[in-house]
């Protein structure tokens, strides 16, 4: 070896990359923009308003905690937001900042920030306002009306009531065939003109969201497909077993909240596996804890519980399928 060329020895990685932290979460933040668009537009100002407050109670936390440090990864946008597409619309948005403030408070920076965080930290905070305020969590405007009517309480005071706002509540597919066995058109799950959680209203939006990060390999592919595979195929076997009692895979696929999880939550970067076999098999599992909440479970959705269930297994997952290193055990890593 010349000296003019000599040999460098550094630590790995030795392939540079354009992409960063705050690129990739600028990106999602992006990506979401259709969502919130789709969403505005079945539920008019009320959905802006109601993801605005839930970004704003985390962005506020993670600057007054965090001490701005991290403020402007955008990681903190990412939990608002999609926390915001998880709650109806006529949500108060003093409920949604106080969501958006745990999210960050006791799904993020209780761990220790970025990248230590065992729960997704937008769903933990959703779990908290579920148990916290349920009525409030499960009364769910119907699509429609003027752009800036107000579909909810959306401006009460903490801890009462506007009473002003008479708005249009009904329940969302998923309650109608849990408690009455009433079906919904497959076409209105799709294009998202049902009623539901602001993140309900458009499948084909957030699939052509998510496949764009997909291209971009900001998410893992093999989660949500492996999701979406649970689901349909044991859907189908209950099917095929009952099919007055047991809705059609199309249903269970394009109802809830399941396309939002499935490609936005689900495939977390912190929060799934490292391994392309642990992804297949951590979406797997959240596909048959949603088939199984959904259809013997109290709730009518079982999405939120699903991806956090499998987010506590996630260590467990990573441990047995990582790749053996040469000469070492699989799993105790002794000779």
């Amino acid at each position: 070896m010349s000296s003019s060329n000599p040999l460098v020895v550094t630590a790995s990685p030795h392939l540079s990359t354009p992409d960063s932290t705050p690129r990739i979460m600028w990106t999602v933040v992006a990506s979401l923009g259709p969502v919130l668009a789709a969403a505005s537009y079945f539920f008019g100002v009320s959905a802006l308003l109601v993801v605005a407050a839930a970004t704003l109670g985390a962005l506020v936390t993670e600057f007054w905690f965090g001490k701005g440090r991290t403020l402007l990864d955008g990681s903190a946008m990412i939990t608002g937001i999609l926390l915001g597409l998880t709650l109806p619309a006529g949500l108060p948005i003093w409920m949604a900042f106080v969501g958006g403030a745990f999210a960050i408070g006791f799904g993020k920076l209780i761990f220790g920030g970025l990248g230590q965080n065992v729960f997704n930290p937008a769903l933990l905070g959703r779990a908290f306002l579920q148990a916290a305020f349920p009525v409030a969590l499960t009364t769910w405007p119907k699509p429609g009306g003027t752009w800036w009517e107000l579909r909810g309480d959306n401006l009460a005071l903490p801890l009462m009531s506007a009473g002003a706002t008479d708005a249009i509540t009904g329940a969302t597919p998923l309650g109608l065939m849990k408690f009455e066995h009433a079906g919904t058109p497959v076409s209105d799950l799709f294009f998202g003109t049902t009623g539901g959680s602001l993140g309900e209203t458009s499948a084909l939006v957030i699939l052509l969201c998510g496949t764009y990060l997909a291209l971009k390999n900001y998410l893992n592919w093999r989660i949500p497909v492996s999701v979406f595979a649970a689901v349909a195929i044991l859907a189908e076997m209950l099917h095929l077993l009952d099919a007055p009692r047991f809705p059609a895979p199309a249903f269970m696929l394009f109802s809830g909240g399941l396309v939002l999880g499935a490609t936005y939550m689900a495939t977390d970067m912190v929060t799934s596996p490292v391994t392309n076999l642990g992804s297949w098999i951590f979406g797997a599992g959240i596909g048959v804890l949603v088939v199984v909440i959904r259809i013997w479970g109290g709730l009518a959705e079982g999405v939120m519980y699903g991806i956090l269930l499998m987010n506590a297994m996630v260590p467990f997952i990573n441990r047995v399928t990582q790749p053996r290193v040469f000469g070492t055990g699989r799993v105790t890593g002794v000779r």
